[in-house]
């Protein structure tokens, strides 16, 4: 038996390859299939079955393209309706793998088809579980992302989750592992470990939600109090899951037309489409296509780009360093953007060299940012760090204009000022300062530095408690 977890950082999501005499199982695949693919091939083993654990929200599954490739079956449990073709499994379901066996535990909660996948080795013995949303490594999934079905709410998930948890997952032996399909960073849960798997046992001691001495009322209080909205992208990746998509062969071929600077500028006047630079934020700043959007691919690209791009089917045309052009139109893919149309031959220089017009962003660091600030007792900061971040402790006189919700904040601010714009690490902050430029704003200061440098400077801060966990 081989057990192998394919953990993709920047998703924080985690796919798995499992093995066994011949035959080969994957559980809840990404949307690229030629790594699984290659992996069995080069094992000399056939791929028997794709398990999903529920609809998943944060990226596009590549279940469908993977069964059509290999003829291996799309198995979900119980209540996942699609409009395709797949085996709807039951409860207490087993399904032979090699020598191994996987038995289908319903753990709804997360969402009501949510499912645990148990593992039971050669001799029968329970070895392992791959939990999805159900149970992460310090937190459970969030409750409220499931599709809307009849009146049901938050608090209603939550109470399921709370049953499947103590009836179908803390009854395992302690020496079972737990295999989830997120770690920290994901926005499907609060609490999340960067640690990617552990004992079931560890779990039980440490993980919040399974308290052993935990009431349902108090389960359900702590799991729903204090969730942020999800990401938009969320609900429409899960339709995608349930409905189905695009090959991702198609989509591919689509994004990847080189197109010279003449070319990618008639397509961007005929097709409307958004220009997305994925370069280093410090590079961008200095030179950039006019209304071209940031959304650096060394950060969270996708989930960036699920959160501020509203639409799935946007045409999107490219800015890439040269060599990792196809590595962004298939990160685009993993969260249902498929329509990217071409990128730029040759990169942003190939565009200069055609005497192209650019843009900048005016820059400056943290040392010049407190010059000013001591100077002018007027200026104008927006901090585009998430709320959480910004109760923690902030500059004193500046202005929450988190990039979550950018869109919807953009009639907070005036044209007519100067703003000095800031986040963690500076990625927030130019990707802020590039969506406001394309809209008209002019008057913009990126302060490219850490909020540490800033926060250790003179300028006044108001700190209340820290949070935890920041983000670039």
């Amino acid at each position: 038996m081989k057990i192998e977890q394919i953990y993709t950082g920047c998703l924080a999501q985690g796919a798995y390859y499992i093995e066994s005499n011949g035959e080969a199982a994957i559980i809840d695949p990404l949307r690229e299939t030629a790594p699984y693919i290659a992996k069995a091939k080069e094992n000399g083993v056939k791929i028997k079955y794709i398990f999903e654990t529920h609809f998943h929200a944060d990226f596009v599954s590549g279940h469908l393209d993977l069964a059509k490739k290999t003829g291996a079956s799309i198995i979900y449990g119980p209540d996942a309706e699609t409009a395709y073709e797949k085996h709807l499994s039951k409860d207490g379901e087993e399904f032979k793998l090699g020598n191994i066996t996987f038995r289908v535990l319903h753990t709804p909660g997360h969402t009501p088809e949510s499912t645990t996948y148990l593992l039971l080795d050669e001799n029968g013995k329970e070895h392992a579980i791959f939990t999805g949303d159900t149970l992460f490594i310090g937190d459970v999934g969030r409750p409220d992302l499931a599709q809307k079905k009849g009146n049901l709410t938050k608090e209603d998930l939550a109470g399921w989750l709370y049953d499947s948890l103590r009836n179908k997952i803390m009854p395992l032996p302690d020496e079972v592992m737990v295999y989830p399909a997120h770690g920290a960073g994901s926005a499907c849960g609060k609490n999340m470990s960067s640690e990617t798997w552990d004992t079931l046992g560890h779990q039980k001691e440490t993980n919040y939600a399974l308290r052993a001495n935990m009431t349902k009322d108090e389960f359900i209080k702590e799991v729903t109090d204090g969730l942020v909205p999800p990401p938009q992208y969320f609900f429409k990746n899960a339709k995608l899951n349930k409905t189905g998509y695009e090959s991702i062969d198609v989509v591919m071929e689509r994004g990847a037309r080189a197109l010279s600077p003449r070319e990618f500028e008639v397509a961007a006047n005929e097709t409307d489409a958004l220009i997305l630079d994925v370069r280093d934020k410090a590079t961008f700043v200095k030179g950039f296509i006019p209304n071209s959007i940031f959304i650096g691919l060394d950060g969270s690209f996708a989930p960036w780009v699920g959160a501020l791009v509203p639409d799935l089917m946007q045409p999107i045309l490219l800015v890439a360093p040269e060599g990792r052009e196809e590595e962004t139109v298939k990160r685009l893919a993993r969260v249902g953007y498929d329509n990217a149309i071409g990128y730029l031959k040759g990169g942003f220089d190939a565009w200069t060299a055609a005497g192209q017009e650019v843009d900048e962003i005016e820059t400056i660091n943290g040392g010049q940012f407190e010059k000013i600030y001591t100077e002018d007792q007027e200026i104008h900061i927006l901090d585009v760090r998430k709320p959480s971040e910004w109760s923690g402790e902030h500059i004193d006189g500046g202005q929450n204009f988190a990039l979550d919700y950018i869109n919807e904040k953009m009639s907070e601010i005036s044209k007519d000022k100067m703003y000095y714009m800031h986040c963690r690490s500076g990625y927030r902050s130019t990707v802020a300062a590039s969506i406001l430029k394309s809209r008209g704003f002019e008057q913009l200061v990126n302060v490219q530095d850490t909020f540490a440098n800033i926060s250790e400077s003179s300028i006044p801060i108001t700190d209340f408690v820290c949070p935890s966990t920041l983000e670039g």
